[in-house]
C-alpha cells in the first residue's frame, strides 16, 4: 500500500522525490558522494572564514601604528596561504567526486532503461512510446538526472555550508547587525521556492514537446524517400516548426520565471546592503562595534545570503532531473505483460513444431474494441505448408504475431507441440522461429552482421551455406567487399529482392523448427518474386511453415490453404476448389468471376 500510495503521488506530480534519483548508486558511488560532500562542505566554509580574515585586514589597516601595520598584514596573508591550499583541495575533492559519481550513476541508469525498454511487450510500443520518445529518454532525460544528481548536488552542499558558515561567523562577530540583516532572508527563500515550483512544471512541459519534435525528426528521416518524394519537406519542417514552437513557448516562460526570480533576488540584496551600511555606521557610534566587526558581520551575511541566491541553478536543475526520472522511472519499474527474459518456462527440447491455435479471441491494445479474432481455430501439423489467406484486414498477419507472442490473446490458446506459449520459455521459443516479413528491417551495419543477428556464433562458411539456400550467395559475392559491404540506413544499398534474401539468410542461420513467411514476396517485382520464391521452397523443406499470402501466386508449395474471413478460418483444404478462395482470386487479379476459368490455368 506505501508503495502504491508514493507511487500515485508521483503520478499526480510527475516527478519522482529528489533521493530517488539515487537508489542506483553502489558502494563505490556512496564513497564518492561521502568525499565529494566533506569536500563541498569544505569548500563552502572557507568563504565564511575569508570574511574574518578580511575583517583582521581592515582592522589592521585601521588600528595598527605605521610601524607595525605590514607585521600584522602579512601574519593574515599567512593565514589566507593556508586557507587557499585547504580550500583548492576541498575543491578538487568536491567537483571531481561528483562529477564521477554523476557521470557512473546515469550510465547505470541509461543502461537499465534500455534494457527496459527492449524488455517491455509489443503493446508498450503501441500505446505508449515512440522511437522518438526512447531516443529523446536515453540522451536528453539521462543529461538532465546527470546533472541533478552530480555536480550540481555539490555545488548545492558547498552553497548549503556557506549560508550556515556565514550566519554562524556573521552572528558570532555581531548578532545586532545581523539580526537587522535577517529581514532579507523569507522574501529570498519564498522567491526561491516559487521559482523551482513554477520552473519544474514549465520545464516538464518543454521536454515534452521537444519529444514530439524529435519524433517528427526521427519519423522524417527514418522516410527520407517517401518524404522526398511526395515533397513533403515543408510539411514535415511546418509539423516540427509546430512543437518547437509549443517548447519555445514553454522555455521563454521558464526564462521569464527564473529572470524575475534572480532579479528580485538582487533587488532584495543590494536594498539589504544600504540598510547594512545605515545601520552598521549607527552600531560603531552607539555600541562601540570596530570598523572590521562591521565589515565582517556584513561580508559573512551577504556571503551566505547570496549562496541562497546561487542556489537557485541547483534547485531548477533538481527538479528538472526530477522530471526527466519520474518519465525514465515509469518504464524502467513497468512490468511487461510478456517476459522474454524469463527462465522458469517449459524448454521443449525435442521441438516437433507442430502449432496449434484453439479458439482464440484477439483485439489489438491499441484498438481494444476491434475484435480481430472471434473464436480462431487452427491447426498446423509439423512439417506441413500452411499457407493463410484472406482479404487485406481479416487477420492474416496477426497470425504470425501471436505465434511470434508479440501479445497474448485475450480468450483461447495458442500452442506449440500441444503446450500453451504462455507456460513455455519464450526466449527459447523464439530461437527455434524463423521469421521473413513483408519489409525487411536491416541494421546500418554490414551484411555479415546483419545475417549474424539471428546468431552470434555463427562462422563465414555457416553464414555463406545459408547464402546458398537463400539464393543470395550469388549477389553477395559481386559485391566489392562481400559480406563486409555496408547496407546503409534500413538497407537503403541493397534491391527490395536483395534485401529480403539477406532476411531469408538471417532466418535460414537459426536452423528454426518454424518458420512464419508475412507476405514475404508481396513488396517485390516479378523476377524478384521468382528468386525469393526459390530460395523459399527450399528452406522450406522440413519445417512447419507459415506462409501468409497477398498474391496466391506464392502458395503454389503449400501442404494446405486456409481462407481467413471475418476472424475466422472460412475454409480449409488441400486445393483450389473452395468457394471463399475462388472469391479472393478475381479479387487480386482485378478479374470478375466469368473469367475465373482462364485465371486457373496460370501456374500455381
Amino acid at each position: 500500500m506505501a508503495a502504491r500510495g508514493s507511487g500515485d503521488e508521483e503520478e499526480e506530480r510527475g516527478k519522482v522525490g529528489l533521493h530517488s534519483l539515487f537508489r542506483f548508486a553502489d558502494a563505490a558511488d556512496v564513497l564518492l558522494m561521502v568525499a565529494g560532500a566533506a569536500g563541498a562542505i569544505a569548500n563552502g566554509v572557507s568563504q565564511p572564514l575569508m570574511t574574518l580574515l578580511f575583517g583582521d585586514v581592515i582592522e589592521a589597516f585601521g588600528s595598527a601604528s605605521r610601524h607595525d601595520v605590514l607585521h600584522r598584514v602579512s601574519e593574515v596573508c599567512l593565514k589566507f596561504f593556508y586557507l587557499a591550499i585547504g580550500s583548492w583541495f576541498a575543491c578538487f575533492l568536491q567537483v571531481t567526486c561528483w562529477m564521477i559519481t554523476g557521470e557512473r550513476q546515469s550510465a547505470r541508469i541509461r543502461g537499465l532503461y534500455l534494457e527496459a525498454v527492449l524488455r517491455q511487450d509489443i503493446a508498450f510500443f503501441d500505446k505508449e512510446m515512440t522511437t522518438g520518445q526512447v531516443v529523446e529518454g536515453m540522451s536528453g532525460d539521462t543529461i538532465l538526472i546527470q546533472d541533478a544528481i552530480g555536480e550540481k548536488v555539490g555545488k548545492f552542499i558547498q552553497l548549503t555550508s556557506t549560508f550556515i558558515g556565514g550566519f554562524a561567523v556573521a552572528f558570532t562577530k555581531g548578532w545586532l547587525l545581523s539580526s537587522v540583516m535577517l529581514s532579507s532572508i523569507p522574501p529570498i527563500v519564498i522567491a526561491g521556492a516559487t521559482m523551482s515550483w513554477i520552473i519544474s512544471k514549465l520545464s516538464t512541459q518543454g521536454q515534452s514537446k521537444y519529444n514530439e519534435a524529435g519524433n517528427v525528426v526521427e519519423q522524417t528521416i527514418g522516410a527520407i524517400r517517401t518524404v522526398a518524394s511526395f515533397n513533403g519537406e515543408n510539411r514535415a519542417t511546418g509539423l516540427y516548426n509546430k512543437y518547437i514552437g509549443n517548447a519555445y513557448v514553454c522555455d521563454v516562460q521558464e526564462g521569464t520565471a527564473t529572470g524575475l526570480g534572480f532579479g528580485f533576488v538582487m533587488f532584495i540584496l543590494f536594498c539589504t546592503y544600504g540598510l547594512t551600511a545605515w545601520y552598521g555606521a549607527k552600531l560603531i557610534t552607539d555600541k562601540g562595534y570596530g570598523g572590521g566587526q562591521v565589515v565582517s558581520v556584513w561580508m559573512a551575511f551577504m556571503t551566505g545570503a547570496m549562496s541562497l541566491g546561487e542556489a537557485t541553478p541547483c534547485l531548477t536543475a533538481f527538479a528538472s532531473g526530477q522530471a526527466a526520472g519520474y518519465r525514465m522511472m515509469r518504464t524502467i519499474r513497468r512490468e511487461p505483460e510478456i517476459y522474454s527474459d524469463v527462465i522458469d518456462g517449459i524448454v521443449l527440447k525435442n521441438l516437433r513444431g507442430d502449432i496449434e491455435m484453439r479458439n482464440v479471441y484477439f483485439s489489438y491494445p491499441s484498438r481494444p474494441d476491434q475484435l480481430i479474432f472471434d473464436g480462431f481455430s487452427l491447426h498446423v501439423l509439423c512439417g506441413t505448408i500452411m499457407a493463410i489467406v484472406g482479404e487485406s484486414g481479416s487477420g492474416k498477419s496477426t497470425v504470425i504475431n501471436l505465434l511470434e507472442r508479440f501479445y497474448d490473446p485475450q480468450t483461447g490458446e495458442v500452442l506449440i507441440d500441444g503446450v500453451n506459449m504462455k507456460n513455455l520459455r519464450l526466449g527459447h521459443i523464439r530461437e527455434k522461429i524463423g521469421l521473413v516479413c513483408q519489409e525487411p528491417l536491416l541494421f546500418a551495419t554490414t551484411i555479415r552482421e546483419n545475417i549474424v543477428y539471428g546468431r552470434d556464433d555463427a562462422t563465414t562458411e555457416e553464414i555463406m551455406v545459408a547464402a546458398e539456400l537463400a539464393n543470395a550467395a550469388k549477389f553477395i559475392d559481386k559485391l566489392p567487399n562481400g559480406l563486409d559491404t555496408i547496407v546503409g540506413e534500413h538497407g537503403a544499398q541493397l534491391s527490395g529482392g536483395q534485401k529480403q534474401r539477406i532476411a531469408i539468410t538471417r532466418a535460414i542461420l537459426k536452423n528454426p523448427k518454424i518458420l512464419l513467411l508475412d507476405e514475404a514476396t508481396s513488396a517485390l517485382d516479378l523476377d524478384s518474386e521468382r528468386v525469393v520464391q526459390e530460395a523459399l521452397g527450399r528452406v522450406m523443406r522440413d519445417r512447419t511453415t507459415v506462409i501468409v499470402a497477398h498474391r496466391l501466386s506464392t502458395i503454389k508449395d503449400a501442404d494446405i490453404i486456409s481462407v481467413v474471413r471475418c476472424g475466422r478460418v472460412a475454409e480449409q483444404g488441400l486445393n483450389f476448389a473452395h468457394i471463399h478462395y475462388i472469391i479472393l482470386l478475381p479479387m487480386e487479379f482485378n478479374l470478375s468471376l466469368v473469367n475465373f476459368n482462364q485465371v486457373r490455368t496460370l501456374n500455381y
